[in-house]
Order: C-alpha cells, then sequence, then structure tokens
C-alpha cells in the first residue's frame, strides 16, 4: 500500500486548504511510475483531486481541481480549481493560493497530458518525466514560478489524492479558539479565582440535565479530571437504556494537591426518558431550581417531591437555588432527537424561563460527528458536520448559538489531553458567566447583598 509523503502537519495544512474532510492516496510517481498512462490509469473516474508535487529545494506544490479526470481531450470548466504552495524553504507549512481566473480552461484533461492546470500553466509528468513545466504568462492563473516553487522544476515526488468531504471544514474557524497549554491553564486560573458577586452565595449552582445516555456524569468526571490533573470517575457513567443516575446528587470539584474547593457545584439528575412515567419528572424539575430537594434525593417518577415529604427544604436560600441549567446532549444524536423528549427539554427550558434561570447547551461527543474532529479536536470549529449539529440544536430548543458549547468528555483516554480541557474549561467559563446575569437580578431583593469584590479576583 502506498504511504503518503506528506507529514500529520503539511497533511493538517493542506486539508485547511482544501476545506475537506479525508484525502486518499490514488497515485504516488516513485511507485507507479512517472508515467502519463500511470497517471490516468489510476486517477481518472475518481471526483476532485489534488496534485502535491515536492522538489529538492524543499517545496511542496501543486493544483486542484473538482472536476474528475476522464482523458476526454478536453478543457475542464472548474470555478474552484486553483494552484498552491504548501511549503517552501522552511520547516513549517508556508501556504500561497492562486485561484484561478478562466475558469473556462481551468484544468486540461488530455490522456497525453498528465495533471495539466490552465494552458499549460502548470503541467505534471511533463513528457512522462519527473519534472513540470511552468508558464506564468497565461491567463488561467496568476503567479509567480519563484512563489509557486522556487523555480526547481524537478520532481522528487508526485502524488495524486481524491478528495473527499469536500466543503467539510472551513478554511477559518468561524469561532476563535487559541489551544495552547497556557489557555488552558489561564482558563483554570478563572474558574479557581471566580467569586459569584452575592455574598449570600459561595458558590455557583450548575443544574446538569440531558437524555440518558447523553454524558452528564461523564462531563462532570471529565471536568474533575481536569483540575485533579488524572483522568478520574467520581459520578457514575457508562452505557444503559435507562439512567444510572438515580439519586439527585451534589458534586463539587476540587483543585491542587490542598484540595480547595472551586467556586462551582454541579447538580446531577436522572436521565430523561421519552416516554411518560420513566427518567426524570418536570416536576422535579421545578423543585430543584427552587431548591427545594436536598443532596442524595431518590427520584421516583411515579410520585414527585412535595412539601409534605421528608427532608424538602421549605425555605430554600439563594445559595441553595438553581443559578444556571446546563443541558447534555448527545451532538452525534441530534437529528434523531425524540420528539417527547425534544418537548421535555423544552419543557425544562421553559420552567427554567419562568425562574429567570439561564441556560446552555454542551454539546458531547462532538468527535462522533465528523471524522477529522475525532483525529484532531482543534478542527471542532472548522468542521462544518459540528457548526450544523450546533445551529440544529438552536432551531430545536431556541438556545441562542452563542449559549452551545461543544465539548469531548473523557472516554477511552488514560491521560490528559490539552485541547479536550480547553473545550471543557470554555464550556464551565460560559455556565459562570450566564449565571451572573442571574445574579444581577438580585439587586431587586432587598434582603440579598451584593458583594464589591471582582468577580474573578483572587483570592
Amino acid at each position: 500500500m502506498a504511504q503518503s509523503r506528506l507529514t500529520k502537519t503539511e497533511r493538517k495544512a493542506l486539508l485547511d486548504i482544501l476545506g475537506c474532510q479525508h484525502l486518499s492516496l490514488l497515485y504516488k510517481a516513485s511507485l507507479h511510475t512517472y508515467n502519463v498512462n500511470a497517471f490516468h490509469y489510476k486517477c481518472n473516474n475518481q471526483g476532485p483531486t489534488v496534485v502535491v508535487g515536492y522538489n529538492a529545494s524543499g517545496y511542496i506544490f501543486g493544483g486542484f481541481t473538482e472536476q474528475s479526470y476522464a482523458s476526454a481531450g478536453k478543457y475542464l470548466f472548474d470555478n474552484n480549481a486553483f494552484l498552491f504552495r504548501l511549503k517552501g524553504k522552511g520547516q513549517e507549512p508556508s501556504i500561497l493560493k492562486f485561484p484561478v481566473k478562466n475558469a473556462v480552461e481551468a484544468v486540461l484533461d488530455n490522456s497525453a497530458y498528465g495533471p495539466t492546470f490552465g494552458a499549460n500553466t502548470l503541467v505534471f509528468l511533463s513528457e512522462s518525466k519527473n519534472s513540470v513545466t511552468t508558464n506564468a504568462n497565461t491567463n488561467s492563473y496568476t503567479l509567480s514560478a519563484e512563489d509557486l516553487h522556487g523555480n526547481d522544476q524537478v520532481l522528487l515526488e508526485c502524488e495524486v489524492y481524491r478528495v473527499e468531504g469536500l466543503s467539510s471544514v472551513l478554511e477559518k474557524p468561524w469561532r476563535e479558539m487559541t489551544w495552547t497549554a497556557k489557555k488552558r491553564e489561564a482558563l483554570m486560573k478563572e474558574i479557581r479565582t471566580y467569586k459569584p458577586c452575592l455574598d449570600a452565595v459561595p458558590q455557583c449552582r450548575v443544574l446538569l440535565v440531558g437524555p440518558v445516555g447523553a454524558g452528564k456524569s461523564s462531563f462532570f468526571n471529565s471536568l474533575n479530571s481536569t483540575f485533579r490533573g488524572y483522568v478520574s470517575s467520581q459520578a457514575a457513567a457508562g452505557s444503559d437504556s435507562t439512567s444510572l443516575t438515580k439519586q439527585y446528587r451534589t458534586y463539587q470539584l476540587k483543585s491542587g494537591s490542598d484540595r480547595a474547593p472551586l467556586p462551582i457545584i454541579f447538580c446531577d439528575t436522572m436521565g430523561l426518558e421519552a416516554q411518560p412515567n420513566t427518567g426524570l419528572d418536570i416536576e422535579d424539575v421545578r423543585s430543584i431550581l427552587e431548591g427545594h430537594i436536598p443532596d442524595r434525593y431518590s427520584f421516583n417518577p411515579s410520585c414527585v417531591m412535595s412539601p409534605n415529604m421528608p427532608n424538602y427544604i421549605k425555605s430554600p436560600s439563594p445559595k441553595d437555588r438553581i443559578h444556571c441549567v446546563a443541558f447534555i446532549i448527545d451532538g452525534s444524536k441530534v437529528e434523531i432527537l425524540p420528539e417527547k423528549l425534544e418537548e421535555k427539554l423544552k419543557d425544562i427550558r421553559r420552567k427554567a424561563n419562568s425562574f429567570g434561570v439561564p441556560q446552555l447547551v454542551i454539546l458531547t461527543k462532538v468527535d462522533q460527528i465528523c471524522p477529522i474532529v475525532e483525529e484532531d479536536i482543534s478542527y471542532v470549529y472548522k468542521s462544518m458536520a459540528v457548526q450544523k449539529q450546533m445551529r440544529l440544536m438552536e432551531a430545536k430548543l431556541g438556545i441562542p448559538l452563542s449559549h452551545i458549547v461543544p465539548v469531548k468528555n473523557y472516554s477511552s483516554e488514560l491521560e490528559l489531553r490539552n485541547d479536550v480541557d480547553i473545550l471543557i474549561l470554555m464550556a464551565v467559563r460560559q455556565m459562570l458567566r450566564l449565571a451572573e446575569d442571574y445574579f444581577d437580578d438580585f439587586d431587586d431583593e432587598p434582603s440579598v447583598t451584593r458583594s464589591t469584590k471582582d468577580c474573578y479576583a483572587e483570592p
């Protein structure tokens, strides 16, 4: 099996340029010979392709066409064709892109020629040799041979890839993100030093709500792992047809060697189920939002919590209430969310709105939405598939896109990952910011005093 000459970094850069999901190597000149017949035999009728050339000067360059080669003996019209330089003399990708000017002459598809872009603007396998010819004085593309390949027209290698999942990756991320370890540490510090702007509320309380199997408990475990420094599993998590969480549980996060508690409490609930009288009851949600339900209360779908029951908190304080609701949704199953389950989510949203409690959606399992995101989480905001799921979720629940965040929970990993941590930490930061909106409404309650301290001040 032919092996690609592209490094992982170079391949990622090429995927960015093409805006595609995957590349399949069709032709490799050093293996299949520098022959135009071999090229057409391997590459005809393969759909969109990209040609990649390598020279001794260190340049990696080539051309892309959406049209399929067929040895038709004519020019192919292609508005989206382009030439590119992926790498110059340096070690890192150095990208230049040369769009087609005359789409009528974008590509010459002729059995007597190798990959030919424009009216002989760039010709690979010229005369079935390990070389290219370049003519910058055509109206097909505007380019400089020096910029394209350093005027080194001898090929060390020529590869042709089938371009798959075209336009599934955006050229630029639609939501800016920084994926460095420094960013991870800054987010962790921001969360550690957060202080609710109400003296009566020492910790922000976030209610996790979602269908069975969506990853509520796994999200808490993943966040807990981030602050512990290793993958851990405090909350029960796994796969089952019914909820693994049977009790109302409140979980405190701890950080550092001194295990200092963080200023956020997660409240885990029984999973939602589509069928009536199963899973979390909507009326129990009301009691949770108001702060009436105690920790370790066992849910009973056929009998909701009421004031005359033992342990019912009759006079909850502001610190007992829920300050933010996080809907945990499996991002790979948004389209097939059962209507009855969707309606339950909307009912919870309506109840939260009636109490002025802000909400966000945490879209889990985003690595299962898109193969390229599975390979590299940093593509999450370039993936059109992930963006589509987020917009679909926005339409289903009416929650603004700015309040929908994608994450990947720790599931099979044994070690922490920087990119996974950053998405999880960004989700938590958004919770805290939304909770501040809720605290602002306490200005009208004379019995509650606001703190004069900065919400993110150092302790």
